[in-house]
């Protein structure tokens, strides 16, 4: 069991902050945009499903769940360029993964 300090969104929105983004909540999610870049962030502590629609998706998941999470995403194989960040519980992270739309 994972001892969290603090929740996955909250890593997601701190981060992207950070690389000096505006981040907005959009419901679940959050908008992220810089210059001409709008990048739909999406924790995925509880992924179900990838969302249909979006030009740049990044997926925000703890390190160990990175794996898993990148292959349903390949098997949903989404219209939309994605990337899967992963994040330790000190709030290191790296972009796992990257896949352009088909």
């Amino acid at each position: 069991m994972r001892a969290v300090t603090k929740h996955l969104d909250e890593k997601a929105r701190s981060i992207f902050a950070d690389l000096g983004y505006t981040v907005t909540d959009s419901g679940g999610e959050y908008l992220a945009e810089r210059k001409w870049r709008s990048v739909h962030v999406t924790p995925a502590e509880e992924f179900d499903e990838a969302p249909d629609s979006g030009e740049y998706r990044c997926f925000v998941a703890w390190s160990e769940d990175v794996p898993d999470l990148e292959r349903r995403l390949e098997a949903a194989d989404p219209d939309y360029e994605w990337a899967i960040m992963g994040v330790d519980e000190d709030g290191d992270y790296e972009v796992a993964c990257h896949r352009n739309a088909a």
